[in-house]
């Protein structure tokens, strides 16, 4: 009986496996070959970035597409600019940016459309009339109220914390950040009270050395929350050879490889984030079909985003990748990235 059912099964499954193939080929059917995308990561040499941009060259592939990554070692507010200008000269198809700063680069940007290159930002957005659409990982309220919850949860909702940010200029974190203090006024976190924001501008050692002035200016310190990886990893490194570990909660956004090794020694307890390969992915799949002419980036337009599926453009341009995941010590070794 059990084998006939095998039997039985694999016409079935031939089926569907064909159904699947020509659903993909229909799907890649839409984007031309041959396409050259460029992403500029906010530095060249940020781990984040890095994967996230692997995540948008492994679709580039897919596509049969020409794509490449250029940009700064430093995450300076006009430090993308020459490479904005050489990639115009160039010709490319589609520029996929994350943006150091949301006003500073948008005078460039606009120059590359006005000569048919597309611009999809992703991870940090620029000023709306700077791109066609940007793919955010989250929704940026989400990630900011996010981070004030499991803060609150892990320092039993009273104390002092800081926020360990990127660089002063950067839309994403001060977007986040936003939400962080608007969710701070809800009577449940009375007992909190943020007390500094510091700047450790996406550098492993200044993010270091901003750790230890924090520690040392706020002796009642309880947590800190560093919505970037560089800064997450930083303060932690610092926190769990001092004698504040155990005592002051490091929580954020980083990835799990990197973060690892400090869930196993107790150092930090949870923090989050979402596939960064998977947003550089779903953006260059963006770039592509806005280059491919499928869609132009209004509101409602949607398209095939490979192995993600279907995705639909929202208000003011906006792609949303997910729901971010909380990790710690019960589902850290679940993930590889």
């Amino acid at each position: 009986m059990k084998r006939s059912f095998r039997l039985m099964r694999a016409p079935l499954l031939a089926a569907a496996l064909m159904a699947a193939t020509v659903a993909l080929s229909a799907n890649a059917a839409d984007v031309k070959s041959g396409l050259k995308i460029a992403f500029v990561p906010k530095q060249i040499n940020n781990p984040y970035e890095v994967i996230a941009d692997d995540g948008g060259m492994a679709a580039i592939k897919e596509m049969k597409g020409d794509g490449k990554v250029v940009g700064p070692s430093d995450a300076g507010a006009s430090s993308q600019v020459s490479y904005i200008n050489t990639l115009i000269t160039q010709r490319q198809n589609a520029i996929v940016i994350a943006a150091n700063d949301a006003n500073a680069l948008v005078p460039y940007l606009k120059k590359a459309m006005s000569q048919n290159i597309k611009v999809v930002t992703f991870d940090s957005d620029t000023a709306p009339d700077g791109r066609q659409i940007f793919v955010n990982q989250v929704e940026s309220e989400a990630i900011g109220r996010g981070q004030i919850q499991l803060l609150s949860k892990l320092i039993g909702g009273e104390g002092e914390f800081a926020i360990l940010s990127a660089t002063p200029n950067a839309t994403n974190q001060n977007t986040w950040i936003k939400f962080m203090q608007d969710e701070l006024k809800k009577p449940e976190y009375s007992k909190m009270k943020l007390v500094k924001i510091a700047y450790g501008n996406d550098d492993d050692q200044k993010s270091f050395v901003e750790t230890q002035g924090l520690l040392q200016a706020y002796p009642n310190l309880k947590g800190i929350i560093a919505p970037t990886t560089v800064g997450i990893a930083a303060a932690a490194r610092y926190i769990q050879s001092s004698p504040a570990k155990g005592k002051v909660m490091v929580t954020g956004l980083g990835t799990p490889n990197q973060m690892r090794a400090f869930i196993k020694n107790g150092t930090v307890k949870a923090f989050q984030l979402w596939d960064p390969g998977q947003l550089g992915y779903l953006a260059a799949y963006a770039a592509a079909n806005l280059a491919s002419g499928t869609i132009t980036g209004k509101e409602g337009d949607s398209f095939e985003a490979g192995k993600l599926g279907k995705r639909t453009v929202g208000k003011s341009g906006e792609v949303i990748l997910g729901p971010p995941t909380t990790f710690d010590s019960s589902n850290i070794d679940n993930f590889n990235f």
